[in-house]
Parts: structure tokens; C-alpha cells; sequence
């Protein structure tokens, strides 16, 4: 296993590591959160479509994909700290160009320009993330048994912290208004990157980086499948979330407070869930023959929320803007479990050495997901309203269960 030094860390070294980390990471998903809800609210109260304000987020979705497979190659070959100072340094620049923004620009130049601004923010926000699940998978071998719980406590976490940034969002657009939020959050960053160059280990994570595109996209067939269900899970989750749901509470007469703050509690509720799936999921002493099953459990049981779901908007049930706000609670825990198991599992199939890579090209496959659920929750709302983007969020997540019937229960011997 690579770190710092090419020794590996003892106990206390790797849990310090980790909670470094950690903490780095919680920084930039706050104002990851945040700018979400900033851009999302302030486009619809300047009159956006739903197609428009799910096309802001196309090039932030796409760049991850790139991003990811780049990233997890550069923080092998240059090491995890560098490529955590790299997004860092490329999330304020990104705040920054979005803060240029013009009112009296056209609506073409505008959304031009936040496009653009979305999709750095999109490459640093995948290169953060690749950087840091990886220090999971390296200080965590030096805690026998702790992968599964440490992972948990990472995703649970730093989404309940995405939560609190959906609020903080929200709160500073009706405080100081969309550029001065900006402004803040370039600083609140900033205070994190003197963090990580000054206390995380320079050369963690560096090792011998694969040296072709083949030999790069050649994982094991562990983690090919389980990329391939997480880029159904994470688009059956966005074709509502992004645009659909958000809309749809603020079409029945919620204020954007109100729906924010429903995101954010979503959100956290989630990261708690994340936190708790050790407790929930069965651990074996191989770390996948009861780990696999429950996957492909929490699968179907997933995909049955959003047919019932849509069932019952259908039927016009009373009250059923707090019908959606219940089922998409019960949606929320069910995607925690799916979530915080498929995280575990890539770690698991990874390989110690190029633990980045394999992380970086599972995580282009979120990426790619999220690109896909981002277009399809526009078009699908906007064409058939909350029906219909629940419906293809249930189409994809039973295209996800199908795909977990072939995770591997073993190890492949390499």
C-alpha cells in the first residue's frame, strides 16, 4: 500500500489522515451545496424554464466524468494532497468567473457564462472527491475492519454537510445576494486550501500511475458492473431531484425557503442514513458475501418508491405535495443504504496500488449519471410533469438492480 514516504502508516497516523481529509472535504461540499441552491433559485426567479435550469448543470455534470478518470490517474502518479490543493484552487476560481456575471447581459451570454463557470466548478468538484475517497481506501488498511464504517462515516457525512450547504444557499441569496455569497465562499475555501498544504501529507497516495488508456480502463469486473449501476442509481436519483421535485413543491405554493430547506433536510437525512449503513447492512468476514446481497436487496426495494409514488399523483391523492415530501423521505433512506454500500463496494474490489484510478473511473461513472438524470429531469418534466420523472427514475433503477445480479461475491485473485 502507498503513502507518504512509501511506508504505511501506523494506526494513529492513518485515522489523523483520515480525519484531515475528512474535514477538507466537508469544507468544499458545504460550498458545493450551497452554490447548487444559489444558482437553481436565482435562475428560476429570473424566469428559467425547467429545460434551462437543468441545462446550467449539463457541463458541471459532464466535466466530473473527465475529471474523475483524469484525476484518480494524476493523484496515483502526483499523490492525493496536490490534486486536493488542485480542486480547491479550481472550485474558487470557478466561484469567482460565476460572481462576473452581469445583469445586463443577454439571457444567450448569461447562461453561456454560467455554463461555463458550472463546468470548473464540476472538474474541481470530482477531483476533490477522487482525491479524497481514495485517502480512505490508504489510511484505512492501517485500521483492520474499519473500511466499511470509515467509508459510512465519509458519505453520510460530507452529504449531511451538502444538506447544510442547500440551506446556507438559500439563506445567503436572500441575504447578500448572488455575487457577495460568491465571494464569501471563494473565501471560506481559500482558509481550507492553506489547511491542506500546511497538515496533509504531500506524498500520500503516490505510486506507479498506469501508463496507457488500456491499461487505465482495464479494471476487474467488479468494478466495471458496480460503475455501470452507479451510473443508473445516481441518474434515477437526479431525474427528480434536480429539477422535478424543486419545481413541482414551488408550483403547489411552497416558498424557495421552504423547498430549500426541504432539500437540505433531505440531504442530511441521507448522510445520516450513509453514516448508519454498517449498522443496517450485515458486515462478513470476506467483505462482500452478505455485502453484494443486500446491493441487489436495497435495489428493488428502491425501485418500488418511485412506482408507488407516481401511482398515487396520478390518483390525485389530498394533500399531495406532503405525500411526495413523505415518499421521497422513504426514497431518501432506501438510496442511503444503495449509496453508502456501492462506496463501500468499489473500495473493496479496488486494488491497494492504483486505489485512485479505480476509484476515479467508478466515480466518472456517478458522473455520467448525474449528467444523464440532470437532462432527463428537464425534458422529462417539463414534457410530462412529476409522473413522468418519477417513472424514469423507477426505469432506472431497475435497470441498476438488474445490473448488481453480476457483482462477484470473491475477490478476483490478481
Amino acid at each position: 500500500m502507498a503513502s507518504e514516504g512509501g511506508h504505511g502508516p501506523g494506526a494513529g497516523r492513518g485515522a489523523r489522515d483520515y480525519a484531515l481529509v475528512t474535514a477538507a472535504y466537508w469544507g468544499f461540499t458545504l460550498t458545493d451545496g450551497a452554490l447548487r441552491m444559489l444558482v437553481l433559485l436565482h435562475f428560476y426567479r429570473l424566469g428559467y424554464s425547467p429545460f434551462t435550469l437543468a441545462f446550467l448543470f449539463l457541463l458541471y455534470e459532464a466535466a466530473g466524468v473527465l475529471a474523475n478518470l483524469v484525476g484518480g490517474w494524476l493523484a496515483t502518479r502526483y499523490g492525493i494532497q496536490r490534486m486536493l490543493v488542485v480542486g480547491l484552487t479550481t472550485q474558487i476560481l470557478g466561484f469567482l468567473l460565476l460572481s462576473a456575471l452581469q445583469p445586463g447581459w443577454t439571457a444567450v451570454m448569461s447562461v453561456a457564462w454560467v455554463v461555463l463557470a458550472q463546468g470548473v466548478c464540476g472538474v474541481a468538484k470530482d477531483l476533490t472527491k477522487t482525491a479524497s475517497k481514495s485517502a480512505i481506501k490508504l489510511t484505512a488498511g492501517a485500521a483492520k475492519g474499519q473500511l466499511f464504517k470509515w467509508v459510512a462515516f465519509f458519505t453520510g457525512s460530507k452529504n449531511a454537510m451538502k444538506g447544510v450547504g442547500f440551506f446556507l444557499g438559500g439563506l445567503l441569496l436572500q441575504t447578500l445576494g448572488f455575487a457577495p455569497s460568491l465571494w464569501l465562499m471563494a473565501g471560506l475555501l481559500a482558509v481550507v486550501l492553506v489547511g491542506v498544504l500546511a497538515f496533509v501529507p504531500p506524498l500520500m497516495g503516490k505510486a506507479k500511475a498506469s501508463k496507457s488508456a488500456r491499461e487505465l480502463f482495464a479494471k476487474n469486473r467488479g468494478i466495471n458492473l458496480l460503475a455501470a449501476a452507479r451510473v443508473a442509481l445516481f441518474g434515477a436519483r437526479d431525474v427528480w431531484f434536480v429539477v422535478g421535485v424543486p419545481v413541482f413543491l414551488y408550483s403547489v405554493g411552497w416558498t424557495f425557503t421552504m423547498v430549500g430547506a426541504f432539500l437540505a433536510l433531505w440531504t442530511i437525512g441521507y448522510g445520516i442514513v450513509q453514516g448508519l449503513a454498517p449498522q443496517i447492512v450485515r458486515k462478513s468476514a470476506d467483505g462482500l458475501s452478505t455485502e453484494v446481497p443486500a446491493a441487489r436487496l436495497w435495489s428493488a426495494l428502491l425501485a418500488a418508491v418511485p412506482v408507488l409514488l407516481a401511482g398515487l399523483v396520478l390518483a390525485q391523492v389530498p394533500h399531495l405535495e406532503w405525500v411526495v415530501v413523505a415518499g421521497l423521505g422513504l426514497f431518501g433512506v432506501a438510496f442511503a443504504v444503495n449509496s453508502s454500500v456501492h462506496s463501500y463496494l468499489v473500495l473493496a474490489y479496488a486494488g491497494s496500488e492504483k486505489a485512485a484510478e479505480d476509484v476515479g473511473f467508478y466515480y466518472a461513472a456517478n458522473a455520467l449519471g448525474r449528467f444523464i438524470g440532470t437532462l432527463l429531469s428537464g425534458l422529462l418534466y417539463q414534457a410530462f410533469g412529476l409522473v413522468g420523472a418519477l417513472l424514469g427514475s423507477a426505469l432506472m433503477l431497475l435497470l441498476c438492480w438488474a445490473i448488481t445480479l453480476g457483482l462477484p461475491e470473491r475477490k478476483a485473485l490478481t
